[in-house]
């Protein structure tokens, strides 16, 4: 065996020795054939969508959160700004459909519900504590209505809001 000089040389022998068991370096590396992208992009598929898909419903879900608290704080706000209870439930039903509505949510789904103390039987005694409750459920997202999964399909959300009549209320 003749002594090797340099590390190119040592790297080309070893080249010519693979290449005589079994076929030249470049004929082997041709028999993947584009196998390699192929399984990227099944494997990219397969891990891909259901992230993306998880990304999705949890940004509609933190979407329906912000929406229900959002109409509760403003329902408890415009109520005990109200002149009389029922104008006060009109206003409430109101900014919970515009609240609603402005998240891209629909309007007239959800339940709100008004307690109120010291006196539940009127709401809006001076120093009262005016509680406002908004229930509403979120769709996931690209899940079809056909299916029976009506029940598991949707993310019930709720959110409460507490507001206080002023001490001045009453004295116009």
């Amino acid at each position: 065996m003749r002594q090797l000089k340099s590390w190119a040389d040592r790297g080309r022998r070893v080249v010519r020795n693979r290449g005589s068991t079994g076929g030249t370096l470049r004929s082997r590396m041709d028999d993947a054939g584009g196998n390699a992208s192929l399984e990227f992009i099944t494997a990219g598929m397969i891990l891909l969508l259901p992230m993306v898909y998880l990304v999705v419903a949890l940004a509609a879900v933190q979407g329906g959160a912000f929406a229900v608290e959002g109409a509760a704080r403003q329902a408890a706000r415009v109520y005990v700004q109200a002149p009389d209870v029922a104008s006060a439930t009109v206003a409430a039903q109101r900014a919970v459909d515009f609240a609603l509505s402005d998240y891209g949510l629909a309007v007239g789904t959800a339940t709100i519900q008004i307690r109120c103390r010291p006196t539940p039987a009127n709401c809006l005694t001076r120093q009262g504590l005016v509680s406002v409750t908004v229930r509403t459920e979120i769709r996931l997202p690209l899940v079809p209505a056909t299916l029976p999964l009506k029940v598991h399909s949707s993310i019930p959300l709720q959110a409460s809001a507490s507001q206080r009549v002023s001490r001045f209320w009453g004295m116009r």
